[in-house]
């Protein structure tokens, strides 16, 4: 790899990068509500909430197309573009809704706070497209446990991000500061990344050519296995984090960002302490047990009553969430080694693409279940007070509990591959003794 690569300074810019992204997964779900409140409702009350899944869908398609490309592309332009992409999507994206949430509201509003965070998404792409690829390199030998590490970072921007949204609310702030806080993580990126030397993927080192990278989709056929997989992983993760505080907020009656912090916090613990245990369970069987504790998690958050079952359930949704996006890479990247960044793109793409058409789906089954609650649309829009918070709480249960069966999908095929790769380990032990 060369003596002039620094090992440290690499794995500080991808953990200021995972951390970036982690922190506008945060300032997205903290300012949900109040793109809502202040800008659907007045725009279109019925369709208000698909209105936000829309949008914050719109960061998943930007992330969901720099996998798929940049991943090809990756070691044709460089680690070092694709960071800087990122750090330039962060600031002009967060400019762009800041921007719109002052403009009369109009089509070019919704098309403008689209835009916006479409641009986070390209950027949250770019970070995931060099980043993965570049730990896999530096650190082939400990995949497992250096990927959740770096992926530690996700959760510890969501806390910051968090914690700054709620002291600018108490603090009577705009909610647009929080767009504008992602500003300086992005700056300081920029500058990191100008000044890093990056190393060549770990494919580009084993002398496996680009064509046979992409040959290798048609060798490795078992691969979309682990593709599909991860569609129902990571929008067991991702999308419920990203609705937790508009639906939480109207299930408990309490800032649902608290509950992502928490979970946030308890992931950001957790995920430092993955290739330990992966060593008793191994990575499948890891994810195994992951979906357990998501589905049960899940489902209980959806039906919590107060605050305390909400923590419960979350801790529990935490501890299952907690490993499966690092875990999946990791065992692609061990797994399918020739293909390389492109197979570690897809794996991601994956996860952004389904996640795109969740979000809207959600925000569509709240829409449905609070007409249906409210006996119409005109009824709806003059309900207030305690009427208003039961039909909000009806249609935010639904929306949860409809994600809560995505990790059962899993069960079988995990349990299927750990019992494959047991029985396996134990034929060689045989034969070697």
């Amino acid at each position: 790899m060369g003596e002039a690569l620094d090992r440290k300074r690499l794995f500080l810019v991808g953990n200021l990068s995972i951390f970036m992204i982690g922190l506008g997964f945060a300032v997205r779900a903290s300012i949900a509500s109040d793109i809502q409140a202040d800008i659907f409702n007045q725009m279109n009350l019925a369709r208000s909430a698909a209105l936000v899944g829309e949008v914050l869908g719109a960061t998943f398609i930007g992330f969901a197309l720099t996998l798929l490309f940049g991943s090809a592309l990756v070691d044709k332009v460089g680690m070092r573009a694709m960071m800087l992409f990122s750090a330039l999507g962060y600031i002009g994206g967060s400019l762009a809704v800041a921007i719109a949430s002052f403009m009369p509201l109009s089509g070019i509003t919704y098309w403008l706070i689209y835009i916006g965070f479409l641009l986070t998404g390209l950027g949250w792409g770019a970070v995931e497209a060099a980043s993965n690829p570049m730990i896999t390199a530096v650190y082939p030998d400990e995949k497992t446990r250096r990927l959740n590490i770096l992926h530690a970072w996700w959760p510890a921007g969501i806390v910051v991000g968090g914690l700054a949204g709620l002291a600018f609310s108490a603090l009577d702030l705009p909610w647009q500061v929080n767009l504008l806080m992602l500003i300086v993580p992005g700056l300081l990126l920029a500058y990191l990344t100008l000044s890093t030397i990056f190393p060549e993927s770990e494919r580009v080192q084993s002398g496996v050519s680009y064509g046979d990278m992409f040959r290798e989709l048609f060798r490795a056929p078992s691969y979309f296995i682990w593709f599909f997989a991860m569609m129902i992983t990571a929008a067991t993760e991702l999308a419920p984090g990203q609705w937790v505080d508009l639906a939480l907020t109207n299930i408990v009656g309490m800032q649902g960002i608290w509950v992502l912090i928490y979970v946030s916090t308890l992931m950001f613990v957790m995920r430092h302490f993955a290739g330990a245990i992966a060593k008793y369970v191994s990575s499948v069987g890891l994810l195994f047990c992951s979906c357990v504790l998501a589905a049960i998690g899940l489902y209980a958050l959806s039906i919590s009553k107060s605050p305390l079952a909400a923590f419960a359930a979350a801790t529990v949704w935490g501890m299952g969430v907690c490993f499966l996006y690092p875990t999946m890479l990791s065992v692609v990247s061990e797994r399918y080694t020739r293909g390389g960044a492109l197979f570690l793109g897809l794996t991601g793409f994956a996860g952004g693409l389904s996640i795109q058409f969740l979000l809207p789906k959600m925000g569509a089954i709240f829409d449905t279940a609070k007409i249906e609650a409210a006996g119409g649309v005109a009824r709806l829009a003059n309900l207030e007070g305690a009427e208003m918070l039961a039909v909000l709480r009806y249609a935010s249960v639904e929306s949860f509990q409809s994600v809560a069966i995505l990790p059962l999908l899993l069960l079988p095929v995990f349990g299927m591959v750990w019992w494959r790769d047991r029985l396996t380990a134990a034929y060689k032990n045989d034969s070697a003794t």
